[in-house]
């Protein structure tokens, strides 16, 4: 009895099924805008395979151009895949706004706009993003959303959502709140993170700018950016400032206890920035042993690459509590010397011109301040001892060898000249211990 009941439901259902696929099947209406959405595509089609290639032309710049105005043309020529659909979309729209006037329905055209969307949503997420955040927001996010317009549930979903109130202490939200935030909040920051890069290199490309002042006004225009993004996102969120107090006053008492360091490091790096006392390319020594060429600032730390590719990293507040050696201090010479001795036959004023003429062919070895200077430095026990002071723009490490070129030359020339380098002598006095039986 239960077979033949469920038998019967199934067959009702099924002749209501057919019922109304028939209707929709013989329905003028329904073949009208299976004609208009087929249309819609076609000419989509036909017209982007006809302008998108000159399109495309008109965008590419040269591959050496690097201006701004050849990086807009790349950046919006990313978005070429979408002309299709999007122009589908459109089309179909239109062919939507027909069948509605003159049938007074439009669901079948109306389905296969909202497809085109989700179409274009689908080739924004996998072709168009890159940046791995927006890419995972796009997948999770974006796609199912336009999957659920595409179907129709968009709306019952929403309201659905907007009605699951999430509770947080004295504050509440719905989950589509929640959605929306992250959504939008992705979107400004990611155009945020855009345009301090772009800012950043534009800044950093003023050479005329001193490089403290350089970094100061990239990370003054940073801080700028991403302050009017926040600013942004809670206007765009119709959230007031004033209901964000008590979160205020929890994170001024955070930095009043756990953050201190933090806060502290952030000054530091500020006054660092504004005086100049040591700037992404200098080569620094701390008190603490660490050495380094900078190769970054950040709000809380520099850092440092040795030259053998280690990173230090470094808080901004040691290079104002600690004693610091700058070296290059953007660019000013540095003075070396190179010990060397002769021997003891050797007329040592003849040492000082040669050994001078011979390191001043060195091309990094500066005349200004001061050219190279052969000095008498004493008597050792097996020769003469000289030392040649030298000044170079740069450190003696690394890619750069200066006192290993510069001890190479002293060698050439004193071979040159028949002058003897010495090495260490030593007598040895062999005794007999053994005692003499006769005696």
């Amino acid at each position: 009895m239960d077979t033949d009941v469920i038998i019967g439901q199934g067959v009702v259902y099924f002749e209501q099924a057919w019922g109304f696929a028939k209707g929709w099947l013989l329905s003028p209406a329904a073949w009208t805008q299976f004609g208009l959405l087929v249309v819609a595509y076609v000419a989509a089609q036909f017209v982007t395979r006809k302008i998108l290639p000159t399109v495309q032309k008109f965008l590419t710049p040269a591959e050496d151009q690097d201006t701004y105005l050849a990086k807009a043309r790349r950046f919006v020529l990313m978005f070429a895949p979408l002309v299709l659909p999007l122009l589908a979309y459109a089309l179909t729209g239109i062919g939507e706004s027909v069948t509605r006037s003159v049938f007074g329905s439009g669901e079948v055209i109306a389905f296969g706009k909202r497809v085109f969307m989700f179409l274009a949503a689908r080739i924004l997420v996998r072709e168009i993003i890159t940046d791995p955040l927006m890419k995972v927001l796009g997948r999770y996010l974006l796609v199912p959303i336009a999957g659920l317009y595409a179907l129709g549930f968009l709306d019952e979903v929403m309201l659905k959502l907007d009605e699951t109130v999430v509770p947080l202490g004295n504050l509440s939200f719905s989950l589509l709140f929640l959605i929306r935030f992250v959504l939008v909040g992705g979107a400004i920051f990611w155009l945020g993170r855009w345009s301090n890069e772009q800012s950043s290199s534009f800044i950093k490309n003023q050479s005329e700018m001193r490089p403290a002042m350089r970094e100061l006004t990239a990370k003054t225009a940073e801080i700028a950016i991403f302050g009017v993004a926040f600013l942004l996102l809670m206007n765009i969120m119709g959230i007031s400032l004033t209901s964000l107090a008590v979160l205020t006053g929890a994170i001024g008492v955070g930095l009043g206890f756990g953050l201190q360091k933090i806060a502290s490091n952030f000054i530091s790096g500020i006054i660092l920035l504004l005086e100049g006392q040591a700037t992404v390319g200098d080569y620094v020594e701390l008190d603490g042993g660490e050495a380094g060429t900078i190769v970054k600032m950040t709000a809380r730390a520099a850092i440092l690459e040795t030259y053998d590719g280690k990173w230090i990293v470094v808080p901004n507040e040691d290079f104002i509590t600690t004693r610091v050696v700058n070296y290059s201090d953007s660019g000013s010479a540095n003075r070396y010397e190179a010990p060397f001795s002769v021997s003891y036959g050797t007329d040592i004023n003849l040492v000082p011109d040669i050994v001078e003429a011979a390191v001043a062919e060195n091309p990094d070895v500066l005349k200004d301040p001061f050219p190279p200077d052969c000095e008498l430095r004493g008597f050792g026990d097996s020769g003469v001892d000289f030392a040649v002071e030298f000044w170079v723009n740069g450190i003696d490490d690394g890619r750069h060898k200066y006192t290993s070129d510069v001890l190479f030359r002293i060698w050439n020339a004193l071979k040159d000249n028949g002058i003897e380098i010495p090495y260490p002598h030593r007598v040895v006095e062999l005794r007999d211990t053994r005692k003499n039986p006769d005696t």
